[in-house]
């Protein structure tokens, strides 16, 4: 599939561009590569990051602050790094503030918990630059405002409900999992009115959605796009970041990364291909510092080749099956975000335990079938799919039914957007999660998607504030209450969380660590997944990867106390029978 490459001299035909992707796609890099070429080219330049995973200070090579700062080096070029978590933690404050004193601990408990998710944390980001998207004065100064990090659709719906905005504050009265996050923003109702006109200005606007050329990232996109698309934002794009334009057909590692990438490009959404598609090269080197800026969208050398001989001590995923058997653990979770292979591992931990004669019970959302024809066809494994799609619509209907009686339209309206986000998602699959284990006698339980800290503490606010004030809805069921202690319980629960050997992914799964010990959860093990520093590639460009996976592990390494697993990338889709190799200890790709 032949793709032309990406040139922000076209794509910047308008004043606001807003960048956004799944994480670890490349948006921030790809973002400061068009400022950088737009303020080359002439103009004036604004670029503003609320990304809590940016890595924008990096990229740029000096501090940055949230009014703005010259970047001496790119004449008209200025750069603001907002910080939505701050953002989002003073927003908070000022929502519960006048509550305190007033009001039980546990309420106040059960407020700030309902304030502390993803959620609010977009509204709060959303908050900040929409301060720089309605400024009359930035408008005439700059001839571009680019946004690293778009709005969701989620939160554009949530903003445009009337309800919203009506003092209505339900304080987890049915259940869901963010109501309230716009209940200090009436103020600021006329600039979001404005803020979400000019997103929907197809003459001041333009959506870049960012992907890779892999399956999962590519409907994301889809599904951003169509979410969008749905709220009259249809002045769209797509990057595709990270293609490999041609192979060393001598080296098996490159040759199956390119047949790899060209199968997920033929799968591309009819929908999508509706949109002007673009692409950017895969780059081996890091995309930091202003030259490695400029040359992203223009100069596909590999950088410095060379491979990673002194990687700090880790393990392989064998010696944490090893670990998790030794320690009779009967609840496994593998954790991270989007794409880092976390199904993959748990099937991996699954097979190897069951080998050991364990008596495993792998629960996993994903629709995949091999899992059902492999896996359960290994001695003691049973595999229990939970479908989220069903979960959450019955999640929605139970608490809907309740709510339709003491609530207006008006507000079910709220409720419903609430009912959609990402958070919600989470608590009905946990749901269905902690049926299974209460269900489940003498096996060790292993799930593929858990709740993020935050999820958990919402739940044990949700069953504190239920104890003391009645509640007609979104109750906390006995299989999750007798769920819940054992999740803390360093002796019963696993907690392994994945990651890949790069910026964003890396950022995020250490936020998604701070999450979990905010919620009283233990992190022991950490696991590195395609790793090119662990592949015996002879290619030049790939050892260029591999050489620049190394802070990364690093990082990890730290962070993890050393307490931390790498998997090489591997020339092929893990699954079925493959997913053995990865507990393979004489692969000698995966060889230090």
């Amino acid at each position: 599939m032949k793709i032309e490459q990406y040139n922000p001299s076209k794509t910047a035909s308008t004043k606001y561009l807003f960048f956004t992707g799944k994480g670890g796609v490349g948006k921030t890099s790809i973002a400061c590569a068009t400022a950088v070429f737009l303020a080359d080219s002439g103009k004036k330049v604004l670029l503003v990051s609320t990304d809590p995973a940016s890595n924008l200070q990096d990229v740029f090579g000096l501090e940055l602050n949230n009014k703005g700062s010259e970047i001496k080096e790119v004449p008209g070029l200025v750069v603001a790094n907002l910080d939505p978590l701050a953002a989002a933690a003073e927003y908070r404050e000022s929502v519960i503030g006048p509550y305190r004193g007033k009001l039980p601990d546990s309420v106040i408990q059960s407020m700030e918990e309902q304030l502390s998710g993803s959620c609010t944390v977009e509204i709060a980001a959303f908050n900040e630059f929409s301060e720089f998207l309605t400024d009359d004065e930035k408008a005439e100064n700059f001839d571009h405002i680019i946004f690293d990090t778009a709005p969701t659709g989620h939160t554009l719906r949530m903003l445009q409900l009337p309800s919203a905005w009506s003092g209505f504050i339900s304080e987890s009265k049915h259940g869901a999992s963010c109501l309230g996050q716009l209940s200090g923003l009436d103020s600021k109702k006329s600039v979001y009115k404005k803020a979400v006109e000019t997103l929907a200005d197809g003459g001041l606007t333009t959506l870049v959605l960012v992907t890779r050329p892999e399956t999962a990232p590519i409907l994301e996109a889809q599904r951003a796009s169509d979410e969008l698309g749905a709220l009259g934002i249809n002045h769209q794009t797509l990057v595709i970041n990270g293609i490999l334009e041609s192979h060393d057909t001598n080296d098996k590692v490159e040759t199956a990364l390119f047949e790899k990438q060209q199968t997920a490009l033929k799968s591309i959404p009819d929908s999508l291909l509706k949109r002007s598609i673009t692409m950017v090269p895969l780059r081996a080197y890091n995309i930091t510092g202003i030259e490695n800026v400029r040359h992203m969208l223009s100069y596909s050398g590999s950088g410095a080749a060379g491979t990673v001989s002194n990687l700090p001590n880790g393990y392989q995923l064998s010696d944490i099956v090893d670990e998790i058997y030794e320690s009779g653990k009967k609840v496994v979770f593998t954790m991270g975000k989007g794409g880092v292979g976390k199904t993959t591992v748990a099937a991996a931990i699954a097979l190897g335990l069951s080998q050991k004669g364990e008596k495993v019970r792998l629960a996993t959302t994903d629709p995949a079938d091999h899992l059902n024809l492999v896996v359960g066809q290994e001695s003691g494994i049973s595999v229990s799919h939970i479908d989220e799609q069903d979960e959450l619509k019955k999640y929605q209907e139970e608490v809907l039914t309740k709510a339709r009686q003491t609530m207006s339209e008006e507000d079910l309206e709220y409720v419903k957007e609430d009912l959609r986000s990402p958070c919600t998602q989470e608590i009905a699959v946990f749901r269905a999660f902690a049926d299974i284990v209460a269900k489940s006698k003498d096996e060790t339980v292993i799930l593929d998607t858990a709740p993020t800290g935050h999820t958990i503490l919402l739940l044990e606010s949700t069953q504190s504030y239920n104890q003391q004030i009645e509640n007609s809805g979104g109750d906390v069921s006995t299989a999750e209450k007798e769920l819940l202690p054992r999740l803390k319980n360093p002796n019963d629960t696993e907690v392994v969380l994945v990651t890949l050997a790069e910026a964003t992914p890396f950022y995020e799964a250490q936020r998604l660590s701070d999450d979990l010990k905010r919620a009283g959860l233990t992190v022991k093990w950490w696991v590195i997944n395609a790793s090119y520093s662990m592949t015996d590639t002879k290619s030049e460009f790939l050892r260029a990867k591999a050489a620049n996976e190394f802070q990364w592990i690093q990082k990890v390494s730290e962070i993890s106390e050393g307490q931390y697993a790498v998997i090489p990338w591997k020339p092929f889709e893990v699954k079925d029978e493959k997913l053995l190799e990865l507990l393979c200890e004489e692969d000698e790709s995966s060889k230090k």
